[in-house]
C-alpha cells in the first residue's frame, strides 16, 4: 500500500505465540489496513517505516499510540512535525494495577469483616460504576465504605474518564491539573504514580481534543490476528507471518473454538 496518503496512524504492539515474540503493527486508520509490521517494539521497530516516510513525502499530521517511551521517540526523531496522541483507554486503564496493588497492600493489615471486603471484591472495584449499579452484585458504596483509602482510589479512578468528555479545549486543559492536584494531595503511592505519568505525558493526552484518534480499530484486528494463529497453528516462517499480516484485510476468518 502507497505510504504517500497517510495522515492518521495508530501504533501498537501486539504478543504473539507461545514463544512470546512482539510485533509493532501500523494501521491506516480511513482502510483499517495494516500497513507496516515489524518484530519487536520500541523505537527499533520503528525505525525503517521512519525512512519510508520521508521518502515517500507522507504528510503524516498525527500518530495514536500507549505511552511507550520507545514509540514516542521514534515518532520525535522520525515525524518531529506530526502530533502524539496518547490513547485514552490505555491511560485509563492504567488506573486498574494502580488501584488494585493498594488493595494488595491493605490486605495483610486488614481484619475481621473489613479484610473479606478487601480479598472479595477485586474486579468490583476495576470495573466501571454504570453496570455496577445495575448488578446483582454489591454496590460500590457498600464494598468500599469499609476502606477508605480504596474508596479514594476507585473515585479518582471513576473521575478520569470524565478527562474525554469535556466540552471545551480549555475545560480539557485544565481537567489533569486539577485532578493530579486532588491525586497528589491523597497521600496514596500508588495514585502519586498516575498523577506523575498524567502531567509527563499531558501533551499527548491534550491532543486528543484536535485529532480524536486512538488505538480503538486495534483491538478488531488483534482478533483477527489471534484467530489466523489460532487456525494456522502457529507460524514458524516470520516473514510469511508478516506477509498475512499485510494481506489481513483481504481475509475473512471465522471465530472457533
Amino acid at each position: 500500500m502507497p505510504l504517500k496518503g497517510l495522515k492518521h496512524l495508530p501504533i501498537d504492539e501486539i504478543y504473539v505465540g507461545k514463544r512470546g515474540r512482539y510485533y509493532t503493527r501500523v494501521v491506516a486508520l480511513d482502510s483499517g489496513r495494516i500497513v507496516w509490521v515489524s518484530p519487536g517494539r520500541g523505537a527499533g521497530a520503528l525505525r525503517r517505516l521512519g525512512r519510508l516516510l520521508r521518502k515517500s513525502k507522507a504528510k503524516v499530521e498525527a500518530v495514536a499510540m500507549d505511552m511507550s517511551a520507545g514509540y514516542w521517540a521514534a515518532v520525535l526523531e522520525h515525524r518531529p512535525r506530526a502530533a502524539v496522541v496518547f490513547d485514552r483507554f490505555h491511560i485509563a486503564k492504567l488506573m486498574n494495577p494502580r488501584v488494585d496493588e493498594r488493595r494488595r497492600q491493605m490486605v495483610p493489615e486488614a481484619e475481621g469483616i473489613r479484610k473479606q471486603r478487601i480479598k472479595g471484591t477485586r474486579y468490583l472495584r476495576l470495573t466501571r460504576a454504570e453496570p455496577l449499579e445495575e448488578g446483582p452484585w454489591p454496590k460500590p458504596d457498600q464494598a468500599l465504605k469499609l476502606n477508605e483509602p480504596l474508596l479514594i482510589a476507585w473515585s479518582l479512578k471513576e473521575e478520569l474518564i470524565l478527562l474525554w468528555e469535556q466540552p471545551s479545549y480549555v475545560a480539557m486543559k485544565s481537567f489533569p491539573k486539577h485532578w493530579c492536584e486532588r491525586a497528589l494531595a491523597t497521600g496514596i503511592g500508588q495514585i502519586h504514580k498516575m498523577a506523575h505519568t498524567l502531567l509527563k505525558h499531558a501533551s499527548g493526552i491534550l491532543n486528543w481534543w484536535h485529532y480524536r484518534i486512538s488505538n480503538g480499530p486495534m483491538e478488531g484486528i488483534n482478533n483477527k490476528v489471534k484467530t489466523m494463529t489460532r487456525q494456522a497453528y502457529g507460524y514458524r516462517d516470520e516473514d510469511f507471518f508478516i506477509l498475512k499480516l499485510l494481506a489481513l484485510h483481504e481475509s475473512k476468518y471465522k471465530l472457533v473454538g
